[in-house]
């Protein structure tokens, strides 16, 4: 088994002292107005030989939100001192159309989150299209791209890997035999129709990080006009039944700032995913609760007005 998880002291320490490692843009696509960047970020000094990736895709409600927020770049920082490339990428907005329509209703916000999920979803894989096609430069192995993403970018991350278990018409931007090494979601859902979440195959190791508070994106499963809205706590259950391994966080009375704090708070965790599940492929399933002593009990029944209210109002 190859030997990805690099604990170099001085590496750490270069990183510390310069505060950052070295980041390069590149332009992936043009898309209509939309011209998408990537920033790929690696350590200093740069580590020997192929190396894994982790392709991050940002949050904001598909309405607002930056390839490199200064919440997220600490992050990358410490995954690059890891030996892991990190490459944070832009894609296209598509809920911006409703905050400029005016129109809530629960009819037209779902179906522009169609949209915009399958928007989102192209841009992730012609990112990961453009990575494979440097691979050989940037001395990334096409076989071990991770993709993460928080709030909006984590749903992307998660329709990202169900479009290739389902095989989906944009899945054919990327190889056939390509899959994730892995998936972070940190409070992601799936946005899919019917009554129930589908999968095809299993798909690559998935790490699910959710408070049971969440008013921005569900936890558990909300339908409304013949959709699903699938959140973390659905998803590890099928993943449970499925015998696919995962690694299910889940935070009592914990809000949206799942979203983000887990990439400060929870690297153990994450470290622990990617080099026992994902490089280590052990066949595990992982289910942690926490429950803040003290913490005030917070509402948890999730609508999609919940979500309207969090998300454009």
């Amino acid at each position: 088994m190859k030997k990805w998880w690099i604990a170099c002291a001085a590496l750490v320490c270069v990183l510390s002292a310069q505060g950052q490692a070295v980041r390069q843009t590149y332009l992936y696509a043009v898309k209509g107005a939309d011209s998408l960047y990537l920033d790929r970020y690696e350590a200093v000094p740069a580590v020997s030989g192929a190396r894994p990736c982790m392709i991050f895709v940002f949050g904001g409600g598909f309405v607002d939100g930056t390839r490199d927020d200064a919440r997220y770049v600490p992050f990358f920082e410490y995954m690059a001192a890891k030996g892991i490339t990190v490459v944070s990428i832009d894609y296209r907005l598509g809920l911006r159309e409703v905050i400029a329509s005016g129109d809530f209703s629960a009819g037209h916000v779902v179906g522009a989150f169609m949209r915009t999920v399958a928007m989102a979803t192209e841009d992730l894989y012609d990112a990961t299209a453009y990575v494979l096609a440097n691979a050989e430069r940037w001395r990334v192995d096409p076989a071990c791209i991770v993709a993460c993403g928080s709030s909006a970018g984590a749903v992307t991350v998660l329709h990202g890997e169900l479009g290739l278990c389902n095989r989906i018409e944009a899945a054919a931007r990327l190889p056939e035999s390509f899959d994730y090494a892995g998936v972070i979601s940190f409070a992601g859902a799936v946005f899919y129709p019917g009554e129930e979440l589908r999968w095809n195959r299993r798909p690559a190791p998935i790490q699910l990080f959710h408070g049971d508070a969440d008013a921005n994106v569900p936890y558990g499963a909300v339908r409304e006009q013949g959709m699903g809205f699938f959140g973390s706590e659905y998803i590890a259950a099928q993943l449970t039944a499925l015998g696919a391994p995962h690694y299910f966080y889940s935070a009592t009375d914990a809000d949206h700032r799942m979203a983000v704090d887990p990439m400060e708070e929870n690297r153990y965790e994450i470290d622990a995913f990617l080099q026992k599940l994902v490089f280590g492929r052990e066949p595990l399933i992982v289910d942690t609760r926490v429950s803040r002593i003290g913490a005030p009990v917070l509402p948890k029944d999730f609508t999609i007005a919940d979500y309207i209210q969090s998300n454009f109002r």
